[in-house]
């Protein structure tokens, strides 16, 4: 789940499937002789959720055929990593026993070596063969109070945890296979993020665009400038359920850079969408892949920076899947650019309203070098 506004250009809302992004720039002010540069606006449907681009047209650019380029990109990312698509190759690694290996194309290589990196430097919170655990508990798209008052045995627990073993996946090469029966690959935490990775990769070494914004489900790269020629800026909002565009109130601003050839990889992550309060505790739909448990205590959103936005996705995911105070603590371990909205202090999850005043903003050093940045 996200909770991101993206600063594109002024009175011109783009609405994702699964976050509402508001397009409100900062306004440069020109002068009658200056003329904008023409930005071109894409949006369409992956993955489950939208996508959003915005980019500034080179010259006697063919609009379709940059648009062909992104839509097969995507495509191939799908055809990989869909487990909603039977003959994807996820799906088909799903279905394979142990010790049966499997063909894997450069986009699933990357993926799968991104997520192992965030594996292990995590501690195994962020694990993409957890999907038995989140199956067991019952946590789709929605988390009801009455799965918690008859949680899984602990038998069941036990038996899914079992299934939870990112070390069984093994890669040789360009194959992969699986040490034991049972064991399956879900990249829902990390595709969306690597699709943005990837279409502004389209942009920029394919067509030469150094000017863009690409979103995919609150996902969010950056180059250059908008429209507006201002650093692209992108707002965190206040974890709160059910916001609106209308209701929605930001907590903070992260602006790019500004320096010749910057560019920004952010992804947020967040429980407060699909979460419940039962027996005074507050439960997110995340599990803890350690433990085989629903977090308690995690952040309700969480946005990273960093070097790529699949590795921003990943670690995202991955401090969310923990309790805020070990979150913080071993985003500050590994030097991470994460910003984290809690509640406020003396505020407790059941009292939580929809005012911006119950919540807060804590930073690791990562993120404060980032936004304090003069030159951004």
């Amino acid at each position: 789940m996200t909770n991101l506004t993206t600063f594109l250009t002024p009175n011109k809302p783009l609405k994702s499937a699964s976050l509402t992004i508001i397009a409100i720039s900062s306004v440069l002010m020109l002068s009658a002789c200056q003329q904008k540069p023409d930005y071109n606006n894409l949006s369409g449907e992956t993955m489950g959720t939208s996508y959003h681009i915005s980019y500034q047209l080179p010259k006697g650019a063919d609009e379709a055929a940059i648009q062909a380029a992104i839509d097969k990109r995507l495509q191939d990312i799908n055809d990989s990593m869909s487990t909603y698509q039977a003959d994807s190759t996820i799906s088909k690694f799903n279905q394979l026993g142990k010790d049966t290996p499997i063909a894997i194309d450069a986009d699933f290589s990357h993926v799968l070596q991104a997520s192992r990196q965030v594996y292990e430097l995590s501690g195994g919170a962020f694990d993409p063969t957890v999907m038995p655990l989140i199956e067991t508990w019952g946590f789709g798209s929605t988390m009801t109070v009455e799965r918690l008052q008859s949680p899984p045995t602990a038998l069941e627990i036990a038996q899914a945890k079992a299934l939870v073993d990112f070390d069984s996946v093994i890669q040789k090469d360009d194959s992969i296979y699986k040490t034991k029966d049972g064991v399956g690959l879900d990249f829902s935490a990390v595709a969306k993020g690597y699709g943005v990775d990837v279409i502004a990769d389209v942009l920029k070494n394919t067509y030469q665009i150094r000017n863009y914004m690409v979103e995919i489900g609150g996902e969010v790269a950056t180059s250059g400038v908008s429209a507006q020629q201002q650093p692209w800026q992108i707002a965190i909002d206040a974890p709160i359920e059910g916001s609106t565009v209308s209701t929605r109130q930001a907590m903070a601003v992260i602006r790019q850079p500004i320096n010749n050839g910057a560019s920004m990889a952010l992804a947020t992550s967040g429980n407060y969408r699909n979460s419940v309060v039962f027996d005074g505790k507050h439960y997110s739909h995340t599990i803890d892949p350690t433990t085989g448990e629903p977090i308690v205590g995690g952040a309700p959103s969480v946005t990273v920076a960093a070097e790529t936005v699949a590795l921003a996705d990943a670690w995202a995911t991955a401090l969310t899947a923990m309790p805020y105070e070990k979150a913080l603590a071993m985003a500050k371990e590994h030097n991470i650019a994460a910003l984290f909205v809690i509640l406020a202090k003396g505020v407790a999850a059941d009292t939580a309203t929809d005012s911006v005043d119950d919540w807060q903003v804590v930073e690791t050093p990562a993120m404060k070098t980032l936004r304090a940045d003069k030159k951004s």
